[in-house]
């Protein structure tokens, strides 16, 4: 294991000052895998099982205020039906171990990313509840009333997608080293169709089976949702259609998704579902398909780049290469087949 690089005995202290479970015992420490933007550590105390989230040692202030907004978002949604790592204790001061760090608490379930367990990798009505519980985790956040839970100034709602096409084409322009055929073609479409008008909601940001995880075993059910560090208050059609980005217009992919899909329910099932437990409509969701595809390419080409630049050596992130090339160019094919509504 490697070497926890602050004070345990000062955390078993604060963490008796907040009232945490498993008062007075030593806190024990083990690094997580799992996220990219901040350090996780599972955190025991006796019999009690925690964890704990700070940016890394070689964190910036954006990371740094990244992980703040985190701790506002993850402290707005207590007593809410969203499922979460409930909140324990916080730090926003960064005096007890010289950074921000909060406490959650450590949820029982699985990820989807390392394949799908038994029964879900067989039983196709299984995997099919799969996916409604992910896109019900999705209209549920939508439907929190973010201003009565004290998240007034969290994001900046009005213009969002007047804004969309030229911030992600600026973030791109700080490392972009090749042509994106179709970037420019999703982008102006992009900016000719924005939605005319939306209601505010929050936003996870990156919502797919990647940063979900579920309780174990039948029936599925979603058990949180993880990884915080894009959420703002933007538009949460967003997020339903970056959820459905593993099907190819009705039908979910038969293969080159990272998960299987195969045999989950058609879109239009799942926009039933979003649309009935959210109360929104998903009428324009072809606009919130093109910037999901068009946006996650030009997030992931920064990562890319970075592998490219040596600045990173995640053998992960050689497989972004193709697949930045296939977001934008699914972004431009369905941009081509949709009518230009408005200038």
């Amino acid at each position: 294991m490697n070497e926890i690089p602050f004070d345990t005995a000062a955390l078993g202290r604060w963490l008796d000052s907040q009232a945490a479970p498993g008062h007075g015992e030593q806190p024990e420490l083990e690094r997580l895998t799992g996220g990219s933007q901040n350090t996780l550590l599972l955190l025991r105390r006796g019999d009690e099982r925690m964890v704990l989230r700070m940016p890394g040692t070689a964190a910036d202030k954006a990371r740094t205020d990244g992980l703040l907004r985190e701790i506002r978002l993850v402290r707005a949604l207590s007593g809410t039906d969203v499922p979460h790592a409930e909140l324990i204790a916080a730090d926003e001061s960064g005096e007890i171990l010289g950074a921000p760090f909060y406490v959650m608490k450590a949820v029982d379930g699985w990820s989807p990313t390392g394949g799908w367990p038994e029964p879900f990798d067989r039983d196709p009505q299984a995997r099919r509840e799969l996916a409604f519980e992910l896109v019900d985790g999705a209209a549920r956040l939508a439907r929190v009333d973010w201003r009565a839970r004290g998240l007034e100034g969290f994001g900046r709602p009005d213009g969002f997608h007047d804004r969309q096409v030229d911030r992600w084409l600026a973030f791109l322009g700080q490392y972009r080293f090749r042509e994106l055929p179709g970037l420019d073609e999703a982008a102006e479409w992009l900016r000719r169709n924005r939605p005319a008008h939306y209601e505010p909601g929050i936003m996870h940001g990156d919502y797919q089976f990647a940063n979900v995880m579920y309780h174990h075993g039948r029936p599925a059910r979603l058990a949180a949702i993880v990884d915080w560090e894009m959420t703002t208050i933007g538009d949460p059609l967003l997020d339903l259609a970056w959820a459905l980005l593993g099907w190819d217009g009705e039908y979910p992919r038969e293969s080159g998704f990272y998960v299987d899909v195969s045999g989950m329910p058609t879109r239009t099932e799942l926009l039933e579902h979003y649309e009935r437990i959210s109360g929104r409509p998903t009428d324009d969701i072809d606009y919130y398909l093109v910037l999901a595809n068009w946006k996650l390419g030009v997030v992931l080409e920064k990562s890319y780049a970075a592998l490219q630049r040596g600045k990173t050596v995640d053998p992960k992130v050689e497989m972004f290469g193709p697949l930045v090339l296939e977001l934008i160019a699914n972004a431009a094919e369905l941009a081509r087949s949709l009518p230009t509504k408005r200038n």
